[in-house]
């Protein structure tokens, strides 16, 4: 049965550790009911959705609770896929856009019911938070393009997830929460910077070594 998939974060290891049991009963549940990857990527898309026409209007600890189900959907997904061997690149690029798709919607609705209200701090914050996060991500995508491992990072997703529902759900910490994003997220980026910006020389090395040895080698 597979564990929870392992990520380089401030909390991912103790969270692995803590839910590694009821991690597994849960996907055995859902794969037992007969559920597959794309229902599960869908159900959490559009529970998303949801939260975003929730934050729209107002509210927050409903929209927070709503979370905690969207991303069990969206942590069972590929975990189901592997399960049943139906694990692909083509299902892990979905995944990857719509958990982009998803970071939009929340912060983008987060911002513009924060906006309407007057809290121009807080909006500007909910904007700066979701570039941070699109930033992360495409550092690494980036990174991955030219053949290098950038995984890095003190903030990702998981700790994004819990630090903005906790900012939801506790009344007082939205803008505290908000804060930590942009902060900790914009430290993510530069962590991913600078472990992909190390790693350039070793490919220029390598090509320049390459190059050498053809120029060289007997005709």
């Amino acid at each position: 049965m597979p564990v929870p998939k392992k990520t380089k974060g401030m909390i991912a290891g103790v969270m692995g550790q803590v839910f590694k049991w009821p991690f597994r009963i849960a996907l055995a549940g859902l794969y037992r009911a007969g559920f597959l990857p794309w229902q599960l990527t869908l159900l959490s898309l559009a529970t998303t959705g949801i939260i975003g026409w929730l934050l729209v209007t107002g509210q927050r600890f409903l929209p927070g609770g709503l979370m905690i189900l969207a991303g069990l959907f969206d942590i069972f997904d590929g975990s189901v896929a592997r399960l049943r061997g139906e694990a692909s690149r083509a299902g892990a690029f979905l995944d990857s856009v719509l958990d982009r798709v998803a970071d939009i919607i929340l912060f983008g609705c987060l911002f513009w019911s924060l906006a309407g209200q007057g809290h121009r701090l807080a909006a500007v914050l909910s904007l700066t938070s979701l570039i941070a996060s699109l930033l992360v991500s495409y550092i690494r995508a980036a990174g991955e393009a030219m053949g290098f491992s950038v995984s890095e990072g003190l903030f990702q997703r998981l700790e994004r997830f819990v630090v903005l529902l906790v900012g939801l759900m506790v009344p007082g910490a939205l803008l505290p929460a908000l804060i930590l994003l942009t902060a900790l997220g914009g430290f993510t980026v530069l962590q991913r910077m600078v472990s992909l910006w190390r790693q350039l020389p070793d490919a220029r090395g390598r090509t320049e070594q390459t190059s050498v040895t053809k120029t060289r080698a007997p005709t």
